[in-house]
């Protein structure tokens, strides 16, 4: 408010200054003609007129100055904390917007149900796969329920009471409960966008699998902290300290238990808090209320000082004040314990780890206090945007609510009552009613309504604060568009998107249900950046792309189911990509009349595999001597990469090319950036037939876990399949990581619930691009140009 009147009143004294000015020179004019009669008014008002200017211009640039002073000052995290009122700063340390995620399978959604019990949002609880009838509430849609996995990541908001120092203070938790198939990773990406903090829920039994790495890098992709939560304490070879052992070494992130557990696989009754060597126990109906006793059983005294001692140790590796006491030898109290472990985990050095049995009910409620202990609050993050007004450069938000509103969207989803847009508040606060501009394209919206999401349900809100998640209603925008109040030229970082690895042709059955098909279609790829349509040139088919065969299966379902629209499915198609690879030369000439200005264009030079990045393409300009002007040779270069959207041999991409051109020419009125753009399309494809052209196909980390009697089945079902990377036999089960061609994986699931009784599980994401068998390139070319003839001759 004080930066705007600053500017009100700077505008004020410009405009009197330039009235008085021009009455002044007014008057300097009219005294100017007549000095012959009277010369001492001419000297007076000179001096007037000159002193006037300066005084004015001076309060001006004062006012600007105060203003510009004012505006920084209100802008730096630390005038902005200093200027917090208590209200504010307490509101502010009591909020964690957290994510749970996991491995498939590991008992997320399991935990957030227990969340949601115990903070008193839920009055029952109800497990996944709906045996019940009801099935658990953060998996809200029917597909959900049938198939026991989270398809889509639910937003919630919860209040966990804690006691500190004997007084109960309310925690404010927004929460997002995230897939954990690859297949729906981009719910994890945008999650994890705008999270504060993460529970890393990991199996007992399996530790660390292969989903938990990419939900690993993920947290590590927008510098997340996070606690860890070894659940499953009750199931049979439970091992929480292999877990612990597995995320320091697989990774690569230090990490230590604070608690262990009393008794083991169906025997587990609670957990002993090493830092306040306390036990805890669960009693009562679904373990409402928490036991802790500072009894600890006498068998587990010497396990609880050996892995104190270890966490002691650990975190003198990452904390400079617990690593002063333990080189004076002096022991750190509880209260420096708990305070290094959050310093750590705040500066993601360091993950301390819990564990319990959320199915059991047991050990869920010290885990929600971890979150409050060592979890951070809005302030904690430095959250960044960036300034177009001067360049993009990163300015820090502050999560204070006096100042100017920034906010972003980051995911959308259809409703009865139309577009919901989930938002994350960083700075300012948001109230109902008020206009936002999207800093994308500039529009102006009003927001009607601000709801705070409970899984499907919504609770009416007038005002959300700084800090805070939240959706609103009638908002025209895409997944990761910035919204301002107009006042700041801010703009924030997007999410990371991966690109989509399999296809399929699709079209609906009955030629009625058109209009529905295209709505649905467009709803799925506003909603998941991931899901991606095209028409095919050739041959006139709906292409659908997305992560994976069951990615694409569940959108296929949700069409009949929400839309009413049964669709033909085509086979999966494969993304392949070609190459070449040895050198070719070209010397083509582009010769055509056709009445008046024709075409004209010689390009010489030669194209050659690009050695230092083989997955991308590379234009270079050799002409010495003018002979191609530069704007035609900017015509070259995009005619370079129009021919590599669209490859000879399969009409897929090309990568790993590189073209240079070292000579040609011109011709005085047939010449043009048409031509010279055709010639070298031209001269890419006829270089290309000697250029030993070659067709990649894309291989996927394939990761395998199974019971360890199936192993001989599916090490046969992978050699043919691929190249087996890696193989870890447990106690019961094992894990196999193989690189795996995408076009041999197609119905995998089936035949692995055959081989393994229904007990294998496996998961995919893109590995890298290799060169496809010869006999399969063959096929491929085949099949392409078979395909070509057919349209040819109809």
């Amino acid at each position: 408010m004080r930066v705007i009147r600053a500017v009100a009143a700077l505008n004020i004294s410009r405009t009197a200054a330039s009235r008085q000015g021009a009455r002044y020179f007014s008057l300097g004019y009219r005294v100017a003609v007549d000095s012959a009669r009277c010369p001492a008014p001419q000297l007076g008002n000179r001096r007037q007129f000159s002193a006037t200017r300066y005084v004015a211009s001076s309060a001006a640039e004062a006012a600007l100055k105060q203003a510009k002073d004012m505006a920084a000052a209100n802008m730096t995290p630390e005038a902005a904390a200093a200027r917090m009122t208590p209200q504010e700063a307490k509101r502010l340390a009591r909020v964690r917007n957290i994510g749970i995620a996991a491995h498939i399978d590991s008992g997320k959604t399991t935990v957030t149900e227990r969340i949601l019990y115990y903070t008193g949002r839920t009055k029952a609880i109800h497990e996944v796969r709906g045996r019940d009838g009801v099935g658990a509430k953060m998996d809200s849609m029917e597909l959900e329920r049938e198939r026991g996995i989270t398809i889509q990541s639910a937003a919630t908001f919860a209040d966990w009471t804690k006691k500190e120092n004997g007084v109960d203070e309310t925690y404010h938790f927004n929460l997002i409960d995230t897939p954990g198939h690859i297949d729906f990773t981009i719910e994890v990406e945008r999650a994890m966008r705008v999270l504060d903090g993460a529970v890393m829920v990991l199996c007992a039994v399996s530790g660390v699998q292969s989903q938990t790495i990419t939900v690993d890098r993920q947290m590590k992709r927008y510098n997340v902290p996070r606690i860890s939560f070894v659940n499953k304490m009750d199931r049979m070879g439970s091992n929480p300290f292999r877990a612990v052992e597995m995320i320091n070494t697989k990774l690569k992130i230090p990490a230590a238990a604070i608690q262990i557990p009393i008794g083991s696989e169906k025997e587990f009754e609670g957990v002993v808090d090493i830092i306040d060597m306390k036990a805890i126990r669960n009693e009562g109906a679904r373990g409402m209320n928490v036991k802790v006793s500072k009894e600890i059983p006498e068998e587990l005294k010497e396990l609880a000082q050996q892995k104190r001692q270890e966490l002691i140790e650990k975190l003198a590796d990452v904390d400079d004040e617990i690593a002063e006491l333990f080189l004076d030898e002096k022991t750190p109290t509880p209260q420096q314990i708990k305070a290094a472990i959050r310093r750590a985990t705040i500066g993601l050095k360091f993950t301390p780890v819990l564990m319990g049995s959320a199915l059991a009910d047991k050990s869920v409620q010290p885990m929600l206090d971890a979150v409050c202990d060592y979890l951070p609050n809005p302030s904690d993050v430095p959250n960044n945007a960036l300034d177009r007004s001067k360049g993009e450069e990163a300015v820090q938000l502050v999560p204070y609510n006096s100042l100017p509103f920034v906010g972003l969207a980051f995911k959308l989803e259809e409703n009865p009552y139309g577009q919901l847009t989930y938002m994350r508040v960083y700075q300012g606060s948001l109230k109902k009613g008020t206009y936002l501009f999207n800093t994308r394209n500039d529009k102006k919206v009003r927001i009607p309504r601000i709801v705070r999401m409970h899984s499907n349900e919504m609770e009416d809100v007038a005002e959300i604060g700084a800090g805070e998640i939240c959706a609103v209603f009638g908002v025209d925008c895409a997944s990761g568009d910035t919204f301002t109040d107009g006042r700041l030229p801010y703009a924030m970082s997007s999410m990371y998107v991966p690109d989509a690895v399999m296809s399929l042709s699709i079209k609906p059955k009955k030629s009625s249900d058109a209009d529905a098909f295209s709505k649905a279609m467009n709803r799925f790829m506003r909603e998941d950046p991931t899901f991606r349509l095209h028409v095919d040139e050739e041959s006139e088919e709906t292409i659908i792309s997305g992560m994976g065969e069951l990615h694409l299966e569940v959108y296929v379902e949700r069409l009949r189911r929400e839309y009413k629209v049964d669709c033909e499915v085509g086979q999966p198609r494969v993304a392949y990509r070609e190459t070449l690879t040895q050198r070719s030369d070209f010397d083509f000439l582009l010769r055509r009349q056709s009445g008046g200005p024709g075409d004209y264009a010689r390009v010489v030079g030669w194209i050659e595999p690009n050695a230092e990045h083989p997955e991308q393409n590379k234009f270079e300009s050799r002409v010495v001597g003018g002979n191609i002007p530069d704007k035609y040779l900017a015509a070259c270069g995009k005619g370079f990469e129009e021919a590599c959207l669209k490859g000879p041999q399969l009409g897929h991409k090309v990568i790993g090319a590189s073209m240079v051109i070292t000579d040609g020419a011109t011709h005085v009125t047939d010449s043009s950036d048409y031509a010279f753009n055709l010639a070298t399309q031209m001269a890419f494809r006829k270089a290309f037939e000697t250029a030993g052209g070659a067709v990649l196909e894309p291989l996927m980390k394939t990761t395998i876990t199974a019971p360890a009697e199936f192993q001989g089945n599916i090490l046969m079902m992978m050699n043919k399949r691929g190249t087996i990377v890696d193989t870890e036999v447990g106690a019961d089960e094992f894990s196999m990581v193989a690189d795996c061609s995408l076009n041999a994986m197609f119905g995998f699931s089936t035949h692995l619930r055959a081989a393994t009784q229904g007990k294998g599980e496996f998961s995919m994401e893109f590995s890298h691009y290799a060169a496809a068998p010869p006999h399969l390139q063959k096929e491929l070319i085949a099949k392409h140009q078979k395909e070509l003839e057919a349209k040819r001759t109809k």
